[in-house]
């Protein structure tokens, strides 16, 4: 059980292109954000898709895999945890951000 600790699945697309960057200390860091849809019918009958975005974080080596093999609208399965933060935007304003480490990615969009 404790590889349950703060590990989060989700199966997506993605929303943009991931956003990759070298940091000074050598290390590359890719950004990129994942939609999940789930539909349902409400009391009406009528059917009903809710779709939740979120942000998500590799890096190292799952990060080059991440710039060089993933692209905006591919489905993929992540696996990685939850991370909350927060920050001082310019103007002195407190921001809020969550995001998933990522640990692992499969693609799941079938070769052209």
């Amino acid at each position: 059980m404790k590889n349950l600790r703060n590990s989060v699945q989700l199966i997506g697309r993605l929303g943009k292109d991931p956003e990759v960057k070298s940091l000074t200390s050598g290390s590359t860091l890719a950004t990129f954000t994942l939609a999940t849809t789930e539909s349902y019918k409400n009391t009406a009958g009528e059917k009903v898709e809710e779709t939740q975005w979120h942000n998500l974080v590799a890096w190292g080596k799952t990060a080059d895999i991440a710039s060089q093999y993933l692209k905006k609208g591919q489905e993929i399965a992540v696996e990685g945890k939850l991370i909350h933060r927060s920050y001082e935007n310019a103007k002195g304003d407190k921001r809020y951000v969550t995001e998933i480490n990522v640990n692992e990615i499969l693609m799941l969009n079938k070769k052209r």
